[in-house]
């Protein structure tokens, strides 16, 4: 198996990348073909779908061996769950599975044909295995149960201060995707500590915020 495509995005390394899907629906990104993948014959009728699965390869997650239980972050990182009631990166087969929306396809370009995506949460360069068209009829379950991450209902989105010297720096789209990423709390859950500064890389620039309570503060961005 190799990779079909890769994915380039503003977020560079893992630190800062939505926990799932969808979650910012801000955060745009290029599925780029490799060279023995570039038909647009390959994309025929994608057009009618408004949304596709990425099949991706966790590629900074690869190690030897494997773990039945792991420490789900979004439990605090001090409790065991099976590998397979999680979505770890640290699997057997360190395969990752994204739904995302399709904003736009473009059959023709100097590097082949291009998809372009929202919603991803993939960083930067990360190896596409797949991708298989969304079927709202047999790939949506309402009545759906959520096992134990019904336990840690997303919290409110944080409040973002300190943005403003940061934002007349970037486009308005890409501060309002940053602003939804760090409103979306990028801290790992068993860290509260409200005097350690964090930093995430966003579009060429290195962002240092601090977090008390739901008030998330930029510090200082370079």
């Amino acid at each position: 198996m190799k990779p079909i495509a890769h994915i380039e995005n503003d977020l560079p390394t893992k630190f800062g990348v939505p926990r799932q899907s969808g979650l910012v629906e801000g955060l745009e990104g290029t599925i780029v073909f490799e060279p023995d993948y570039r038909n647009p014959e390959a994309l025929r009728g994608l057009e009618g779908f408004s949304h596709v699965w990425l099949l991706w390869d966790f590629s900074e997650a690869h190690r030897e061996g494997w773990s039945p239980t792991v420490r789900p972050p979004r439990l605090g990182g001090n409790r065991r769950m099976g590998v397979f009631a999680t979505r770890s990166p640290f699997r057997p087969n360190p395969i990752g599975l994204s739904s995302v929306r399709i904003t736009e396809i473009q059959p023709s370009s100097p590097r082949g044909p291009l998809i372009r995506v929202s919603g991803a949460d993939l960083m930067d360069g990360t190896p596409i295995l797949d991708i298989k068209p969304y079927l709202p009829f047999t790939d949506c379950h309402p009545e759906a149960t959520g096992g134990f991450t019904e336990e840690t209902a997303l919290q409110p989105p944080l409040e973002v201060r300190g943005m403003e010297a940061l934002a007349a720096r970037l486009t308005e789209k890409q501060a309002e995707t940053l602003r939804q990423i760090l409103a979306s709390d990028p801290r790992p859950h068993y860290q509260d500590d409200p005097g350690h500064t964090y930093g995430i890389a966003f579009a060429d620039t290195d962002v240092k915020f601090r977090v008390e309570g739901r008030t998330l503060t930029v510090i200082n961005s370079i």
